[in-house]
């Protein structure tokens, strides 16, 4: 099936132009080069197109290179232009955050601002309670210099009796 599909939206992309097409739950990632050599990436809602892309590029790349000169226009459709590396580049681009530099910078700069959210609330609930031991040593310092008021008024009127 992905064979027939994959053929079928090879058909409908314009050369030199790269066509993302929703189908079921996954996607097809479709890129036909200037050359007419053309790639399909089958990937689930979640991995990011620009990585699929990144990867037929340079599944491409790496095929032009093995084969030079076009000698994949000749050859048969029954993968008699094997591409040994296609397994290596599967495997490294399993994980896209870990193949894509972009993406792992963008998921570090999430981890990022989530412990700085964190750090920022704890910071503003310590000043909360900063807030909370002011005004607590404020009425301790009110109420201070309230018992020494009376504590001197007391200490006149027992003078005063002696």
């Amino acid at each position: 099936m992905t064979t027939f599909f994959g053929r079928t939206f090879v058909r409908q992309t314009d050369p030199s132009f790269r066509k993302t097409i929703k189908h079921q739950e996954y996607n097809c990632h479709v890129y036909v080069s200037s050359d007419q050599l053309a790639g399909v990436i089958f990937a689930d809602e979640e991995y990011p197109s620009r990585v699929a892309f990144t990867l037929l590029n340079k599944v491409l790349d790496d095929f032009r290179v093995a084969y030079p000169s076009g000698a994949w226009r000749t050859a048969e459709v029954d993968n008699s232009c094997p591409l040994p590396k296609l397994d290596e580049f599967v495997a490294k681009y399993q994980d896209p955050h870990n193949a894509d530099p972009l993406l792992k910078i963008m998921k570090d700069l999430d981890e990022t601002k989530v412990i700085l959210h964190k750090t920022i609330d704890s910071a503003l609930e310590r000043g909360q309670k900063l807030d909370e031991l002011i005004d607590k040593s404020n009425d301790l310092s009110s109420m201070s210099k309230s018992f020494y008021k009376q504590s001197k008024d007391i200490n006149k009127c027992s003078c005063a009796i002696l």
